[in-house]
């Protein structure tokens, strides 16, 4: 009976473990503004520039770094040097990595 119930509790465990990571992937869009991560917002540690969207979630500004190719990105011109903002939507799926938000971009519209 107890190994009935200890393998029970291994798969309840198991299966709560697969839908957290099932819900990790889910992709998600976010809107908010595009911005240079080293040159408007002059995060420590960057070394080069990165595209970082600001997103207003519950009356904060929470940052996500876009997963791309930074600033040989077409779009970070119009973000970089830094000061500019750009209205922005980004299609991907989220993660923590380090302490900070990142979301692996499938899809970019800077307005």
């Amino acid at each position: 009976m107890k190994t009935a119930f200890k393998l029970a509790m291994s798969l309840a465990v198991v299966l709560g473990f697969l839908a957290l990571a099932q819900a990790a992937d889910k992709e998600v869009t976010l809107k908010g503004t595009m911005v240079c991560g080293k040159c408007t917002l002059k995060i420590a540690g960057l070394k080069k520039c990165t595209n970082v969207l600001q997103v207003k979630e519950g009356g904060k500004t929470v940052n996500y770094f876009v997963d791309d190719k930074g600033n040989k990105e077409k779009y970070h011109k119009a973000i970089c040097p830094g000061g500019k903002e750009q209205e922005a939507e980004v299609t991907g799926t989220v993660s923590t990595k380090d302490g900070k938000k990142w979301i692996k971009a499938t899809k970019v519209t800077v307005k």
